[in-house]
């Protein structure tokens, strides 16, 4: 058995201020095994956010592992994004942009896929893939092995953002390395689905969470996700805030199961 809360997008300098001490509140109450939190920390990675930041971290239970996001490298010091683009980031969320965390059944690996020489577009390295790999192989039978990137695999059209560099190449390195899920955020979009990138290949359960506090919403509501595994089933609820609200409720329960490794996973009828 293994529970994974997965936040995404804090922005802090844009946040609901109401929101986060729901939030504490609520993932204090869950009692997951470990807390994922997707990237873009901050808003523009000045030092006020990043300490609203490190409260949060501090305050949340279990081992907590961020990867970085696009908006959390400086955006009004070029010569500090050039040069030291991760400092203010190291400093509160600890210096392994790629952190590995595991608990119980579950098995976790950070990917760093911000790039500093450019605006939003995320990159995935190789290097990065064979990281992945490597942890992976180390995973014991039964583990439910989870990547968590803050750029998504698959890009809609319809978001105006562009796609992540090294994206199809990296979720077939990523289906073969045995991923079970990817959690992502970056669009402000909540999902969750089986994904193969083409007909036959071994699908993974890609799972999307929106803005878990930040005020620009573009036409959804804050949320975050709940993924419980127990027995090869994943069950993912999406919790969020209903218009003005200022705290988080159930919906959308959807559950994914496994019975061919090799093809991965299934929307279940459970």
């Amino acid at each position: 058995m293994g529970r994974l809360l997965h936040l995404s997008d804090l922005h802090f300098g844009t946040e609901r201020h109401g929101l986060v001490a729901p939030l504490i509140a609520l993932a204090r109450r869950l009692r997951p095994d470990a807390v994922v939190i997707s990237g873009d920390l901050t808003q523009r990675a000045l030092p006020a956010q990043w300490a609203a930041a490190q409260r949060l971290i501090a305050a949340l239970p279990g081992p907590v592992l961020c990867i970085p996001g696009n908006h959390d490298v400086p955006l009004y010091n070029p010569l500090e994004r050039l040069l030291r683009p991760w400092r203010g980031y190291r400093a509160v969320a600890g210096p392994d942009l790629e952190p590995v965390v595991e608990t119980g059944d579950l098995l976790v690996v950070g990917v760093n896929t911000t790039d500093p020489y450019v605006w939003q577009r995320g990159t995935l390295r190789p290097a990065s893939l064979r990281h992945v790999a490597q942890v992976f192989a180390r995973a014991r039978p039964g583990q439910l092995r989870v990547v968590a990137l803050h750029h998504p695999l698959t890009t809609p059209a319809a978001t105006g953002k562009t796609p992540m560099k090294g994206a199809d190449a990296g979720a077939e390195s990523l289906a073969r390395a045995g991923a079970d899920v990817i959690l992502s955020g970056h669009l402000h979009l909540w999902a969750a689905a089986p994904f193969a990138l083409r007909k036959g290949a071994r699908s993974m359960l890609c799972v999307q969470a929106g803005t878990t506090l930040s005020s620009r919403l573009r036409g959804e509501d804050n949320d975050l996700n709940l993924i419980d595994f127990d027995q090869g089933l994943v069950t993912v609820t999406r919790w969020r805030t209903v218009g003005d609200t200022l705290d988080y409720e159930a919906d959308n329960v959807t559950r994914y199961q496994q019975d061919n490794a090799d093809m991965g996973w299934l929307s279940s009828g459970f």
